[in-house]
């Protein structure tokens, strides 16, 4: 990736961390209107980023989060004492002679705190493969990818465009928010050959249907007392769970009040 598209998945990745934040602590200081000023400015720039990396940058399926993190764990350190066996032809493994079972030569034990339990060849396997796996370029879209992927980028701000028109206690914004999101996942799902990362982003966004449930006003009118009435036997009939529902129960108005949670 160029310099500019890495400072673009940057700036959008900042965007999605601090999005609830900015709207609860905006509602808190300037209220409603402050509150709705802040999450439009915040989903036009981030609508802006991502068609940038789409239509620009040629970035393909836009993933979630846009910058993966860190798994450090995973990560394989820098050490000079290795370097210095592999220079000097020192064997990193031994192989038993009867069990042949490979396991690490003293010589080219890395330091306590980076050690890991696996053989060197299970390690080297898995860390070429994930290195292979992000350095997979992104599958290229067509003209009906590219509409669908555009379509899944504004939505968010066709919906607040409705939400102003119709208002929030209407069906049509829900309806049209619905219809977008199904409309491009059916088109996207003509792509072949795709990369791990943009299979699981779509099934991520394909889980992310079951939201519906939750969002206004089809959750006001059907899903809460429904949800809220199996949690509860969940909470006095299953021993344990209540640890998990009853908070969880107190926790839902509150998770609904927040537009970044529901729609972001």
């Amino acid at each position: 990736q160029s310099l500019p598209q890495q400072k673009l998945l940057t700036w959008l990745s900042v965007l999605e961390c601090v999005e609830v934040f900015a709207e609860m602590g905006t509602a808190r200081v300037w209220g409603e209107m402050g509150r709705w000023t802040i999450i439009v400015l915040i989903q036009l720039a981030k609508a802006i980023l991502r068609l940038l990396l789409l239509l620009w940058y040629k970035a393909g399926i836009q993933m979630s989060p846009p910058i993966v993190p860190l798994n450090r764990e995973q990560q394989q350190p820098f050490h000079s004492q290795d370097t210095e066996n592999s220079s000097s032809g020192k064997d990193q493994t031994y192989v038993g002679k009867r069990s042949s079972r490979v396991v690490r030569s003293l010589q080219s034990t890395p330091s306590l705190h980076s050690r890991h339990w696996g053989s060197p060849q299970q390690r080297e396997e898995s860390q070429s493969r994930r290195a292979e796996e992000m350095n997979q370029p992104p599958t290229p879209l067509g003209l009906q990818e590219t509409f669908a992927e555009s379509l899944y980028i504004t939505r968010p701000l066709l919906h607040l465009l409705s939400l102003g028109v119709w208002g929030q206690r209407s069906w049509k914004p829900w309806l049209l928010s619905v219809v977008l999101d199904i409309s491009s996942l059916s088109l996207l799902s003509d792509l072949k050959d795709l990369n791990r990362r943009e299979r699981t982003e779509l099934r991520r966004r394909t889980i992310l249907l079951l939201y519906y449930l939750l969002r206004s006003p089809f959750y006001d009118r059907y899903s809460e007392g429904r949800i809220l009435l199996l949690l509860r036997l969940l909470a006095d009939y299953v021993p344990g769970v209540g640890f998990v529902t009853r908070p969880l129960m107190d926790y839902l108005p509150a998770w609904q009040k927040i537009y970044f949670y529901n729609w972001g």
